[in-house]
């Protein structure tokens, strides 16, 4: 996944990116010191979201995740389901055409992994790629491919 997001250099090949898309980190990437909305601002403003757009996208991303008592909460302050959530919020808030997402619900309780699923599936049917990495693959049927990793090479099931 760090190689497709440009995180690291390939060893071999090539890779074309679209200039829409979000990532989703393993391990939530975020600022201790600043609060959920402050990561949304200034991930926001990175994305060239004007003030409408910004406002729409955090109402909806705090809505769908259930994470809107924590706007004005520090990361360093934050549970790591609710850290998770911001993750994927930083992610999903310029609504990209490709999300690339490894182990995007891990640390989230059961209501958030459903949560999870509404809120990519919403995506996928407005037209939206997913690519999901993950070690636990309960919901197999909700994926129209699953590929496993066999000596370094993708097989698909």
């Amino acid at each position: 996944m760090k190689v497709l997001v440009g995180d690291l250099a390939a060893d071999a090949g090539t890779i074309e990116r679209t200039e829409s898309f979000g990532y989703c980190p393993q391990v939530p990437v975020l600022y201790e010191r600043l609060s959920c909305d402050e990561h949304l601002d200034l991930f926001g403003t990175a994305y060239g979201l004007t003030a409408g757009n910004l406002a729409r996208s955090r109402a909806s991303l705090y809505d769908e995740l259930d994470f809107a008592r924590f706007a004005a909460t520090r990361v360093e302050e934050l549970s790591g389901g609710t850290r998770a959530k911001l993750n994927l919020a930083l992610a999903m808030l310029h609504d990209p055409a490709l999300l690339c997402l490894d182990e995007p619900y891990a640390g989230f309780d059961w209501d958030t992994y459903g949560r999870f699923w509404d809120l990519t599936g919403a995506r996928r049917a407005a037209g939206s790629s997913l690519l999901i990495i993950s070690h636990f693959i309960a919901d197999e049927e909700r994926f129209d491919r699953v590929y496993d990793l066999t000596d370094g090479r993708a097989v698909q099931r």
